[in-house]
């Protein structure tokens, strides 16, 4: 109990600090504002440094009595390159799984790509789902891994990128 009353403590001083230096310095207020807002705030690098110095995050490790009513594979017809990842060709109403758990990071409309959801996948990587008729997923929802993003038709767009480097996910799917 009490390194639970330390732990929130200091979130909730490390919050105020923020909050203090934001409304008084312009410069790091676009500083927060372009590494969290303009850019993707790595939760995965968040989830790290909290595990080396407070230990394992309870939150997600909760899982008594939790079975996935939605636990599926990928599967698809045909795999092409399409702009900076694939394109797969998949069924009508096709019922789009997570490739790994992870962090839903954006819900949207991005070019090429349609109604998109980007989800950062606990080793950092950030996949993009694109083409998604509908999204079954909220933002900053945990996914597992096999969990349903949404479904689409025909196509599903997908893109790997880490630290803004797109990635060779070939294995994956």
């Amino acid at each position: 109990m009490f390194k639970w009353l330390i732990k929130t403590c200091f979130v909730v001083i490390i919050t105020l600090l923020t909050m203090i230096i934001i409304k008084n310095n312009d410069r790091a207020k676009n500083i927060i504002y372009d590494k969290v807002y303009n850019n993707y705030l790595s939760f995965a690098k968040i989830d790290k440094l909290y595990k080396k110095y407070f230990g394992n995050n309870k939150l997600f490790d909760n899982k008594i009595g939790y079975k996935p009513v939605f636990n599926e594979k990928l599967i698809y017809s045909k795999k092409e390159k399409y702009k900076e990842g694939y394109k797969l060709t998949v069924n009508d109403n096709y019922l789009v799984p997570s490739i790994d758990g992870g962090l839903v990071v954006f819900i949207g409309k991005k070019d090429n790509y349609n109604n998109t959801v980007i989800v950062e996948q606990f080793d950092g990587v950030n996949v993009l789902y694109g083409n998604l008729d509908n999204i079954n997923v909220k933002l900053y929802d945990y996914i597992d891994k096999g969990s349903l993003i949404g479904n689409c038709n025909n196509n599903l767009y997908l893109v790997f990128k880490k630290d803004g480097k797109i990635l060779n996910y070939e294995k994956k799917i």
